[in-house]
């Protein structure tokens, strides 16, 4: 990729995060902001984010979005339009809470920032320079739920359900013949005493979800009069997946990978917590 290229790409996410973080209230996770350009950016395609290649280096898949956002991130927290203290959460400051978008420019009040500063990253073609914020038990997590037969796999999205307050059938969608097409069916009572009847479907797939799969599961619901319903995949969702979802009356709950693995360790199912300890620059400082 070349460097003007990457400059190009950079200044245009820079531009998506500020947008993002705006929309979503100013303080979030870098996760948090990448799913939002992810999901909504009328300037980047959910096929840019989501592209996989092989390391040219190591042969090793990585995300070539993933470091771009990174590094404009950083740019941005450098000139002053975003603060951290843990290089994770991230927060707009006044500075980027006050910038009108229509008049942002990167090449001005970015990298024109960064050479008078000499802030220069020298590191900036390299694959391997992006941080990261994956946990590593949750692509443990991810990688045994994709070897799970369907049965199985099925089992543990309804008793995710159980713990997340559902009170299931014991027969719909547990026999797995002539259940309608459902994986799960069951009811919730909420504080005013109020029950809704919750259809559950659960894939395990490679690919994301398309729209027609959500069109199908919502008729699938129809057989039971469910009122609401929650779609869980090992994998992701499109984005006209997304609007599906949240069409017509009956909108239905989409749970990816990532909302998989923060639900189990929300409600420690078939996980144990470790408790760590992370040194503070103290005892790291030189003298």
């Amino acid at each position: 990729m070349a460097v003007n290229r990457m400059i190009k790409i950079e200044n245009l996410i820079m531009s998506e995060v500020l947008k993002s973080m705006q929309a979503l209230g100013g303080q979030v996770t870098r996760k948090e902001v990448k799913r939002e350009i992810r999901d909504h950016s009328e300037v980047i395609s959910e096929e840019i984010v989501d592209e996989v290649i092989k390391s040219k280096k190591t042969g090793v898949p990585y995300h070539p979005f993933d470091y771009r956002f990174n590094f404009a991130v950083k740019h941005l927290i450098t000139t002053g339009f975003i603060t951290t203290e843990d290089n994770h959460n991230l927060e707009l400051s006044e500075k980027g809470r006050m910038v009108k978008l229509e008049k942002f420019d990167p090449m001005r009040d970015v990298r024109a920032v960064l050479d008078k500063n000499k802030n220069t990253v020298d590191d900036n073609n390299s694959e391997e320079s992006t941080e990261t914020e994956e946990e590593p038990w949750k692509a443990e997590l991810l990688a045994a739920l994709a070897k799970m037969p369907p049965q199985k796999f099925e089992m543990f999205s309804r008793g995710l359900l159980i713990h997340m307050g559902v009170d299931l059938d014991d027969n719909i969608g547990v026999r797995y013949v002539g259940d309608g097409g459902l994986d799960g069916f069951g009811y919730i009572t909420s504080d005013d005493f109020r029950t809704t009847r919750v259809a559950l479907q659960a894939k395990r797939w490679d690919g994301k979800v398309s729209a027609p799969e959500i069109d199908k599961f919502r008729g699938a619901m129809d057989k039971y009069n469910a009122e609401y319903g929650i779609f869980i995949t090992t994998s992701d969702f499109t984005r006209d997946a997304l609007k599906t979802a949240k069409e017509g009356t009956r909108v239905i709950t989409l749970i990816n990978g990532d909302k998989i693995c923060d639900l189990v360790a929300k409600y420690h199912y078939y996980v144990e917590p470790v408790t760590t300890y992370k040194l503070k620059s103290f005892f790291t400082d030189d003298e």
